[in-house]
């Protein structure tokens, strides 16, 4: 009897967890092989997949779901992280202010309306940044003005493995 209670109690915590931090995502971070020539530590953004790897080494990286620019937003190239922002206020850029005039110039950090989501590093140049996303839905998709969104948890986690320098890499 007490095994059955324990189950069943196990059973709703479990359920009530879920119920406090809503669902997973439904393709969350993971370790998968890898091959390619960057350097352990180095950022792998690859669009045409909506993937972010973050190269281990030995032959291994943490691969998470991101979502990336839209159709004429894309970019490739190489650059590097140079500012780490925790619950960042937000700006929108000239073009997100164009298309959305009534978009406030500034949405404070913390702001369930802020797009930044709960952490932000910026690239070298300050015009992208990979960050959080109040939408989560969004991750997976080309939806961006450029910048690369993760799911909060999986910037959280990110944002922990690396340093201002730390090499980033997109590819289309």
């Amino acid at each position: 009897m007490i095994r059955k209670f324990l189950g069943s109690l196990a059973g709703t915590v479990a359920i009530g967890a879920m119920l406090f931090a809503g669902p997973a995502p439904a393709h969350a971070r993971e370790v998968v092989a890898f091959r390619d020539n960057a350097a352990a530590g180095t950022i792998i953004i690859k669009t045409s997949e909506r993937r972010l790897y973050y190269v281990m080494g030995d032959g291994r990286a943490v691969r998470y779901p991101v979502g990336v620019g839209r159709s004429g937003k894309q970019w490739a190239g190489q650059t590097h992280i140079d500012g780490k922002y925790l619950h960042p206020a937000w700006s929108p850029p000239a073009d997100v202010k164009h298309d959305k005039p009534n978009i406030p110039d500034v949405i404070p950090g913390g702001s369930p309306r802020n797009p930044m989501g709960v952490a932000a590093m910026t690239l070298n140049g300050g015009q992208y940044a990979i960050h959080g996303t109040n939408v989560p839905s969004s991750v997976g998709g080309f939806v961006s003005y450029g910048c690369i969104r993760m799911y909060n948890q999986d910037i959280t986690d990110l944002f922990g493995r690396v340093s201002v320098g730390t090499p980033v890499i997109v590819t289309r």
